[in-house]
Protein backbone atom coordinates (compact mmCIF):
# COMPACT_ATOMS: atom_id res chain seq x y z
CA UNK A 1 0.00 0.00 0.00
CA UNK A 2 1.37 3.25 -0.99
CA UNK A 3 2.78 5.99 1.79
CA UNK A 4 1.67 9.53 2.64
CA UNK A 5 5.11 10.04 1.58
CA UNK A 6 4.86 8.15 -1.60
CA UNK A 7 1.37 9.81 -2.84
CA UNK A 8 2.89 13.42 -1.86
CA UNK A 9 5.74 12.57 -4.10
CA UNK A 10 3.11 11.36 -7.03
CA UNK A 11 1.10 14.66 -6.38
CA UNK A 12 3.89 16.95 -7.07
CA UNK A 13 4.82 15.04 -10.46
CA UNK A 14 1.36 15.23 -11.58
CA UNK A 15 0.93 18.92 -10.93
CA UNK A 16 4.39 19.25 -12.97
CA UNK A 17 3.08 17.34 -15.98
CA UNK A 18 -0.04 19.82 -15.65
CA UNK A 19 2.26 22.21 -15.70
CA UNK A 20 3.95 21.37 -18.65
CA UNK A 21 0.67 20.02 -20.58
CA UNK A 22 -1.26 23.45 -20.16
CA UNK A 23 1.78 25.71 -21.52
CA UNK A 24 2.07 23.13 -24.24
CA UNK A 25 -1.61 23.67 -24.69
CA UNK A 26 -0.76 27.37 -25.00
CA UNK A 27 1.80 27.29 -27.74
CA UNK A 28 -0.06 24.87 -29.95
CA UNK A 29 -3.19 27.43 -29.83
CA UNK A 30 -0.99 30.23 -30.47
CA UNK A 31 0.79 27.97 -33.44
CA UNK A 32 -2.48 26.79 -34.49
CA UNK A 33 -4.20 30.49 -34.95
CA UNK A 34 -0.77 31.24 -37.37
CA UNK A 35 -1.29 28.22 -39.34
CA UNK A 36 -5.17 28.78 -39.49
CA UNK A 37 -4.15 32.63 -40.98
CA UNK A 38 -1.71 30.73 -43.66
CA UNK A 39 -4.00 28.65 -44.53
CA UNK A 40 -6.81 30.76 -45.24
CA UNK A 41 -4.70 33.10 -46.97
CA UNK A 42 -3.55 31.16 -49.59
CA UNK A 43 -6.57 29.57 -50.25
CA UNK A 44 -8.50 32.04 -52.76
CA UNK A 45 -4.88 32.08 -54.55
CA UNK A 46 -4.89 28.13 -54.46
CA UNK A 47 -8.69 28.38 -56.14
CA UNK A 48 -7.92 30.77 -58.88
CA UNK A 49 -4.99 28.93 -59.99
CA UNK A 50 -7.53 25.61 -59.94
CA UNK A 51 -9.82 28.11 -62.12
CA UNK A 52 -7.16 29.27 -64.70
CA UNK A 53 -5.77 25.54 -65.07
CA UNK A 54 -9.47 24.00 -65.81
CA UNK A 55 -10.31 26.93 -68.08
CA UNK A 56 -6.36 25.97 -70.16
CA UNK A 57 -7.25 22.18 -69.68
CA UNK A 58 -10.55 23.08 -72.02
CA UNK A 59 -9.38 25.33 -74.60
CA UNK A 60 -9.31 23.44 -77.96
CA UNK A 61 -6.26 25.15 -78.82
CA UNK A 62 -4.39 23.21 -76.09
CA UNK A 63 -2.39 20.54 -76.96
CA UNK A 64 -1.60 17.08 -74.80
CA UNK A 65 0.17 17.52 -71.54
CA UNK A 66 2.45 14.89 -70.19
CA UNK A 67 1.60 15.87 -66.77
CA UNK A 68 -2.32 15.80 -67.18
CA UNK A 69 -3.46 12.70 -69.74
CA UNK A 70 -3.94 9.31 -67.95
CA UNK A 71 -1.21 6.97 -69.39
CA UNK A 72 -2.43 3.74 -70.70
CA UNK A 73 -1.46 0.98 -68.11
CA UNK A 74 -0.13 1.93 -64.62
CA UNK A 75 3.29 0.06 -63.34
CA UNK A 76 4.39 1.61 -60.33
CA UNK A 77 2.89 4.40 -57.73
CA UNK A 78 4.31 6.24 -55.60
CA UNK A 79 2.30 7.45 -52.10
CA UNK A 80 3.04 10.33 -50.57
CA UNK A 81 2.25 9.97 -46.72
CA UNK A 82 2.50 13.68 -45.36
CA UNK A 83 2.90 13.04 -41.41
CA UNK A 84 3.79 15.27 -38.46
CA UNK A 85 7.69 15.49 -37.03
CA UNK A 86 6.29 14.83 -33.26
CA UNK A 87 3.78 12.92 -31.52
CA UNK A 88 2.15 14.68 -28.62
CA UNK A 89 -1.19 15.61 -30.89
CA UNK A 90 -3.45 12.82 -30.11
CA UNK A 91 -4.82 10.59 -33.23
CA UNK A 92 -3.26 12.83 -35.89
CA UNK A 93 -0.25 10.70 -37.13
CA UNK A 94 -2.32 7.35 -36.26
CA UNK A 95 -5.24 8.00 -37.92
CA UNK A 96 -3.41 9.02 -41.24
CA UNK A 97 -1.07 5.77 -40.90
CA UNK A 98 -4.25 3.63 -40.48
CA UNK A 99 -5.83 5.08 -43.82
CA UNK A 100 -2.60 4.67 -45.24
CA UNK A 101 -2.22 1.20 -44.32
CA UNK A 102 -6.04 0.44 -45.64
CA UNK A 103 -4.94 2.17 -48.73
CA UNK A 104 -2.32 -0.36 -49.32
CA UNK A 105 -4.19 -2.99 -48.76
CA UNK A 106 -7.00 -1.91 -50.53
CA UNK A 107 -6.67 0.17 -53.62
CA UNK A 108 -3.06 -0.11 -54.17
CA UNK A 109 -3.00 -3.89 -53.30
CA UNK A 110 -1.84 -5.10 -56.53
CA UNK A 111 1.03 -2.85 -56.37
CA UNK A 112 2.00 -3.44 -53.26
CA UNK A 113 1.95 -7.11 -54.07
CA UNK A 114 4.27 -7.09 -56.62
CA UNK A 115 6.92 -4.57 -55.32
CA UNK A 116 5.90 -1.92 -57.58
CA UNK A 117 4.84 0.26 -54.40
CA UNK A 118 6.76 3.25 -52.89
CA UNK A 119 6.30 5.06 -50.21
CA UNK A 120 7.59 8.99 -49.99
CA UNK A 121 7.14 9.91 -46.05
CA UNK A 122 7.14 13.51 -45.65
CA UNK A 123 7.63 13.78 -41.78
CA UNK A 124 9.39 11.68 -39.03
CA UNK A 125 6.66 9.73 -37.48
CA UNK A 126 5.66 8.45 -40.88
CA UNK A 127 9.40 7.76 -42.21
CA UNK A 128 9.69 5.93 -39.04
CA UNK A 129 6.79 3.83 -39.34
CA UNK A 130 7.42 3.03 -42.95
CA UNK A 131 11.33 2.14 -42.96
CA UNK A 132 10.60 -0.89 -40.57
CA UNK A 133 7.98 -2.38 -43.01
CA UNK A 134 9.08 -4.24 -46.35
CA UNK A 135 8.59 -0.79 -48.49
CA UNK A 136 11.05 1.38 -50.89
CA UNK A 137 11.21 4.96 -49.65
CA UNK A 138 13.45 6.43 -52.62
CA UNK A 139 13.11 10.19 -51.12
CA UNK A 140 12.42 11.61 -47.33
CA UNK A 141 12.13 15.35 -45.54
CA UNK A 142 11.70 15.85 -42.69
CA UNK A 143 11.97 19.28 -40.18
CA UNK A 144 10.23 21.39 -43.23
CA UNK A 145 6.82 21.94 -41.10
CA UNK A 146 8.25 24.04 -38.64
CA UNK A 147 9.50 26.99 -41.01
CA UNK A 148 7.84 25.79 -44.69
CA UNK A 149 9.69 27.53 -47.30
CA UNK A 150 9.03 27.51 -50.86
CA UNK A 151 12.94 25.72 -51.82
CA UNK A 152 11.22 22.84 -49.54
CA UNK A 153 7.88 22.66 -51.38
CA UNK A 154 10.30 23.32 -55.07
CA UNK A 155 12.57 20.06 -53.91
CA UNK A 156 9.37 17.64 -53.23
CA UNK A 157 7.03 18.88 -56.60
CA UNK A 158 10.67 18.63 -58.73
CA UNK A 159 11.24 14.95 -57.11
CA UNK A 160 7.65 13.94 -57.86
CA UNK A 161 7.45 15.93 -61.41
CA UNK A 162 10.81 14.58 -62.83
CA UNK A 163 10.27 10.60 -61.71
CA UNK A 164 6.91 11.01 -63.32
CA UNK A 165 8.41 12.44 -66.68
CA UNK A 166 10.84 9.91 -66.65
CA UNK A 167 8.28 6.80 -66.32
CA UNK A 168 9.68 5.91 -62.43
CA UNK A 169 6.00 6.37 -61.58
CA UNK A 170 2.76 6.34 -63.41
CA UNK A 171 0.53 7.67 -60.78
CA UNK A 172 1.69 9.72 -57.57
CA UNK A 173 -1.45 9.95 -54.70
CA UNK A 174 -0.94 12.14 -51.41
CA UNK A 175 -2.94 11.19 -48.13
CA UNK A 176 -2.85 13.78 -45.63
CA UNK A 177 -4.51 15.55 -42.66
CA UNK A 178 -7.15 18.00 -44.20
CA UNK A 179 -7.66 20.62 -41.38
CA UNK A 180 -11.96 20.56 -40.73
CA UNK A 181 -12.32 21.55 -37.25
CA UNK A 182 -9.81 21.75 -33.79
CA UNK A 183 -10.79 18.61 -32.49
CA UNK A 184 -10.76 15.99 -35.31
CA UNK A 185 -8.93 16.75 -38.92
CA UNK A 186 -9.96 14.68 -41.94
CA UNK A 187 -7.51 12.13 -43.71
CA UNK A 188 -7.90 13.18 -47.10
CA UNK A 189 -5.91 11.72 -50.26
CA UNK A 190 -5.10 13.35 -53.92
CA UNK A 191 -3.88 12.54 -56.95
CA UNK A 192 -1.00 14.45 -57.57
CA UNK A 193 0.31 12.97 -61.01
CA UNK A 194 -1.07 13.07 -63.46
CA UNK A 195 -3.35 15.98 -62.99
CA UNK A 196 -7.17 15.01 -62.72
CA UNK A 197 -9.13 17.39 -65.04
CA UNK A 198 -12.80 16.71 -63.58
CA UNK A 199 -11.13 17.80 -60.28
CA UNK A 200 -10.28 20.76 -61.32
CA UNK A 201 -12.86 23.61 -59.51
CA UNK A 202 -14.70 26.47 -61.41
CA UNK A 203 -15.96 24.47 -64.02
CA UNK A 204 -20.44 24.78 -64.25
CA UNK A 205 -23.12 22.25 -64.97
CA UNK A 206 -22.36 23.10 -68.88
CA UNK A 207 -18.80 21.64 -68.48
CA UNK A 208 -17.27 25.62 -69.21
CA UNK A 209 -15.94 28.44 -66.95
CA UNK A 210 -18.09 31.73 -66.54
CA UNK A 211 -15.12 33.71 -66.87
CA UNK A 212 -13.68 34.46 -69.99
CA UNK A 213 -10.05 34.35 -70.52
CA UNK A 214 -7.74 35.90 -73.43
CA UNK A 215 -4.35 34.08 -73.09
CA UNK A 216 -0.88 35.87 -74.58
CA UNK A 217 0.85 34.43 -76.17
CA UNK A 218 -0.77 31.66 -76.58
CA UNK A 219 -2.36 28.88 -74.25
CA UNK A 220 0.09 26.60 -74.70
CA UNK A 221 2.74 29.06 -73.93
CA UNK A 222 0.49 29.73 -70.68
CA UNK A 223 -0.27 26.12 -69.70
CA UNK A 224 3.74 25.38 -69.46
CA UNK A 225 3.92 27.82 -66.65
CA UNK A 226 0.83 27.67 -65.15
CA UNK A 227 1.29 23.46 -64.30
CA UNK A 228 4.59 23.72 -62.17
CA UNK A 229 2.60 26.28 -60.72
CA UNK A 230 -0.04 24.76 -60.14
CA UNK A 231 0.96 21.44 -58.56
CA UNK A 232 3.33 23.78 -56.13
CA UNK A 233 0.23 25.22 -54.94
CA UNK A 234 -1.37 22.32 -54.99
CA UNK A 235 1.62 21.22 -51.97
CA UNK A 236 1.51 24.66 -49.96
CA UNK A 237 -2.13 24.06 -49.57
CA UNK A 238 -1.76 20.54 -48.37
CA UNK A 239 1.01 21.20 -46.23
CA UNK A 240 -1.09 24.31 -44.52
CA UNK A 241 -3.92 22.15 -44.09
CA UNK A 242 -1.75 18.98 -42.47
CA UNK A 243 0.25 21.87 -40.51
CA UNK A 244 -2.92 23.75 -39.30
CA UNK A 245 -4.45 20.18 -38.78
CA UNK A 246 -1.28 19.19 -36.61
CA UNK A 247 -1.39 21.94 -34.26
CA UNK A 248 -5.19 21.83 -33.71
CA UNK A 249 -5.10 18.05 -33.12
CA UNK A 250 -2.11 18.89 -30.17
CA UNK A 251 -4.01 21.76 -28.81
CA UNK A 252 -6.37 19.49 -28.06
CA UNK A 253 -4.66 16.86 -26.70
CA UNK A 254 -3.11 18.81 -24.30
CA UNK A 255 -6.44 19.96 -23.10
CA UNK A 256 -7.34 16.53 -22.66
CA UNK A 257 -4.27 15.75 -20.40
CA UNK A 258 -4.32 18.94 -18.41
CA UNK A 259 -8.06 17.83 -17.49
CA UNK A 260 -7.40 14.17 -16.67
CA UNK A 261 -4.09 15.44 -14.52
CA UNK A 262 -6.27 18.07 -12.88
CA UNK A 263 -8.96 14.60 -12.13
CA UNK A 264 -6.09 12.26 -11.21
CA UNK A 265 -5.34 15.34 -8.63
CA UNK A 266 -8.49 15.28 -7.16
CA UNK A 267 -8.18 11.42 -6.58
CA UNK A 268 -4.65 11.32 -5.14
CA UNK A 269 -5.72 14.80 -2.26
CA UNK A 270 -8.67 12.66 -1.27
CA UNK A 271 -6.73 9.62 -0.45
CA UNK A 272 -3.75 11.36 0.73
CA UNK A 273 -6.12 13.25 2.87
CA UNK A 274 -7.85 9.78 4.08
CA UNK A 275 -4.64 7.82 4.85
CA UNK A 276 -3.15 11.36 6.67
CA UNK A 277 -6.91 11.38 8.81
CA UNK A 278 -6.51 7.59 9.10
CA UNK A 279 -2.50 8.30 10.88
CA UNK A 280 -3.58 10.95 12.89
CA UNK A 281 -6.92 8.88 14.27
CA UNK A 282 -4.37 5.91 14.88
CA UNK A 283 -2.28 8.24 16.84
CA UNK A 284 -4.95 9.39 18.76
CA UNK A 285 -5.96 6.09 19.84
CA UNK A 286 -2.55 5.05 21.10
CA UNK A 287 -1.85 7.99 23.13
CA UNK A 288 -5.77 7.74 24.96
CA UNK A 289 -4.82 3.83 25.46
CA UNK A 290 -1.34 4.55 26.88
CA UNK A 291 -3.15 8.02 29.21
CA UNK A 292 -5.61 5.16 30.33
CA UNK A 293 -2.89 2.21 30.88
CA UNK A 294 -1.01 4.61 33.30
CA UNK A 295 -4.37 6.05 35.15
CA UNK A 296 -5.07 2.33 35.90
CA UNK A 297 -1.65 1.66 36.66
Amino acid sequence: MATLRDIRQRIKGVKNTQQITKAMKMVAASKLRKAQESMMAARPYSLNVHHLLGKLVLDERVSENPLINDRESINRVALVVISADRGLCGSFNSNLIKNAQRMIQTDLKSWATTGNLDIIPLGRVGYDFFRRRAFKIPFYRSGIFGHLTLSDIRSVRDFLVQNYQNGTYDRIIVISNEFKNVVTPKVTTHQFLPIRTEALEGIDASGSFQADYIFEPDPNAVLEGVVPLYLSQLLMQIFLESIASEHGARMAAMDTATENAKALLKSLTLTYNQLRQAAITKEILEIVSGAEALSKG
